[in-house]
């Protein structure tokens, strides 16, 4: 593709605060790096990906809601992390973050353990412990 047939299509769902760099090749035929905000396409796909996850996370909270998964779970799905990668991050073998996932376990967790997790998402222990 040449430098200046990169698509520059303004409207992505970040109004085109985004931007991709993308390979083209300039007068010389040499390649360059170019910065672009997408195209249609592109973006079309992109929004519908983020639809289904806003999707999965706002499932999640339901269940959280309604006492079937412990609030874990739901800044797992928000930060779209798996079982093994939040195991990582917090130093328990899987195993203890699946049963963490249980509002039954969850609810035993020390202070000390609830710290680790909230560290891990990034947010305060009032925050893990309060979905709204």
């Amino acid at each position: 593709m040449e430098k200046d047939k990169v698509p520059q299509d303004n409207v992505n769902i970040f109004g085109g605060k985004l931007r991709v760099l993308k390979y083209a090749v300039d007068k010389d035929g040499s390649y360059i790096k170019v910065p672009s905000v997408g195209w249609d396409t592109e973006n079309i796909v992109l929004a519908q990906a983020w639809d289904a996850i806003n999707e999965n996370t706002e499932a999640v909270r339901k269940k959280v809601l309604a006492g079937e998964l412990s609030p874990i779970s739901y800044y797992m799905e928000k930060q779209m992390l798996t079982v093994k990668m939040l195991a990582q991050y917090v130093g328990y073998f899987p195993f203890r973050v699946r049963w963490h996932l249980k509002p039954k376990y969850f609810k035993r967790l020390s202070q000390e353990q609830l710290k680790k997790y909230a560290r891990a998402f990034q947010i305060t222990v009032e925050q893990l412990t309060t979905i709204e």
